[in-house]
């Protein structure tokens, strides 16, 4: 595991993140977890799988992943009151990111499914990660301390 990031602003700390060896999921996950008690590099392990859409599925975009988790870590709970809480802050969430970058889901995104091998060796080749993840984590990070500040 990389050496953790430490930034003041858990926008930079996504960035940072994301510009080592995370992925998205991992980026922002770990850029907030710390702020609710859980250090980043066990939110990092736990948000491994959430990459590239979901195990590079092409899904949910992973820094919304990694957004929803924070979301969870800082409200959620056990209760049917609490879950619908949660239930209405990623909601809100996916809303702003959706209109912020036309879509939640990594194959729009990439406008490439990486699901298959031809699609990821194209992911690879044309550099498309490199334009459009970056600005995913930055977003998402943007998107979730925006709302986090307002509560």
């Amino acid at each position: 595991m990389t050496q953790p990031i430490h930034a003041a602003d858990p926008i930079e700390a996504a960035e940072g993140h994301f510009s080592g060896t995370h992925n998205c999921a991992q980026a922002v996950f770990a850029a907030f977890s710390p702020l609710y008690g859980l250090d980043a590099q066990t939110a990092a392990r736990l948000a491994t799988a959430f990459g590239g859409g979901i195990s590079r599925r092409g899904e949910m975009c992973g820094a919304v992943s990694g957004a929803l988790m924070v979301l969870g870590l800082a409200h959620g709970a056990a209760t049917p009151e609490a879950k619908e809480e949660v239930y209405a802050l990623a909601e809100e969430f996916m809303r702003r990111f959706n209109a912020a970058r036309g879509g939640v889901l990594c194959r729009d995104l990439l406008q490439v499914d990486i699901s298959t091998p031809a699609g990821l060796q194209k992911a690879h080749e044309s550099g498309i990660t490199r334009q459009v993840c970056p600005a995913a984590v930055r977003q998402a990070a943007l998107i979730l301390q925006s709302m986090l500040a307002a509560e």
